[in-house]
């Protein structure tokens, strides 16, 4: 057995070199250090869902405004202490995100598997990919090796995840900021097939666009008012909202998309129309590009080497 002090200088230059070349992420970054990892996250996930199918959709949200934070870090997931302010609170976050408890459920697991080993970052990106498999979604090949970072970005969580008012130029800038294509940005916003929004999300669109279905505008408004019943809920997509297909694009050619952003991709003058009807005549096409899309995005600025920490808590600094 090689000494101590020749293991932890190997180790100590393996570091080094990965913080210089800045390590890749790789789909066996666990395959020797936590073998089980994917298992366990994966058995995680469909018990959440079974519990509640909407957490499914949560989850895949909560990798996603992430990633448009600084990058795929894990920053979401940190609380707010009185000398930290964490991504939360802001706008897009507050009382909206949502499944930090299944979070904390599979870092509990992983750590009592194999401590300090799994990052929080790593296991949002694989719970959002489980959570669309087991919804009927596509599968890809989820690269590994995220570390978790000791910062959150309030300001940032503010400005560059997208609000629900955007119009399509604005999408495609914060979509563009992140190296994401056009066309990434209209499969990505297919996430939108499952899930729920609630009311403070759509209100603007029932009762102040001119390009929606007119029986949905009024059904909506009866469960959402001009004020109150901020929290009501609706179905991001009203046929299948708890199975992951096509559906979300047949609902935008009739005018039905639930929020202004979703419309803005199909206004019969939008550059992204013709997208929008690809998709939905041929729904492995958008199957192929939202799994390419979702490994691009997770590929967004992850922190590797030796760069921030794996975290003991995801909600905490270790």
């Amino acid at each position: 057995m090689a000494p101590y002090s020749l293991v932890c200088r190997t180790l100590i230059i393996f570091a080094g070199l990965c913080a210089v070349a800045q390590c890749k992420l790789s789909s066996n970054h666990y395959s020797s250090t936590c073998p089980e990892a994917l298992s366990i996250v994966n058995n995680a996930v469909i018990a959440a869902i079974k519990k509640e199918t909407r957490i499914g959709a949560s989850l895949l949200r909560l990798h996603f405004h992430d990633c448009f934070v600084n990058g795929c870090d894990g920053s979401i997931l940190l609380d707010d202490t009185a000398s930290f302010t964490g991504e939360k609170t802001a706008v897009p976050n507050n009382n909206s995100v949502r499944g930090f408890d299944v979070v904390d459920d599979i870092k509990s697991r992983l750590e009592k598997k194999c401590p300090g080993v799994v990052s929080c970052a790593d296991i949002l990106a694989l719970a959002a990919r489980d959570s669309v498999v087991y919804l009927g979604g596509p599968s890809w090949t989820v690269e590994l090796g995220r570390r978790d970072s000791i910062t959150a970005n309030l300001t940032a969580a503010n400005s560059d995840i997208p609000a629900p008012t955007s119009n399509l130029s604005v999408l495609e800038t914060r979509f563009a900021a992140k190296g994401l294509s056009v066309k990434d940005m209209v499969a990505l916003s297919g996430s939108h097939t499952i899930g729920l929004a609630r009311c403070t999300t759509f209100r603007s669109r029932i009762y102040n666009d001119s390009n929606i279905d007119g029986t949905l505008a009024m059904s909506l408004q009866r469960k959402c008012p001009r004020s109150g019943n901020d929290n009501k809920l609706a179905g991001l997509d009203a046929q299948t909202p708890t199975y992951f297909d096509n559906y979300y694009y047949k609902n935008l050619l009739k005018g039905k998309g639930l929020l202004h952003t979703d419309q803005e991709l199909f206004n019969g003058s939008s550059s992204t129309d013709s997208l929008v009807k690809k998709y939905v005549g041929n729904p492995s096409k958008f199957f192929k590009d939202f799994a390419k899309a979702m490994v691009k995005m997770g590929n967004i600025s992850p922190l590797t080497g030796s760069e921030g920490e794996i975290r003991f808590n995801c909600r905490e600094l270790n």
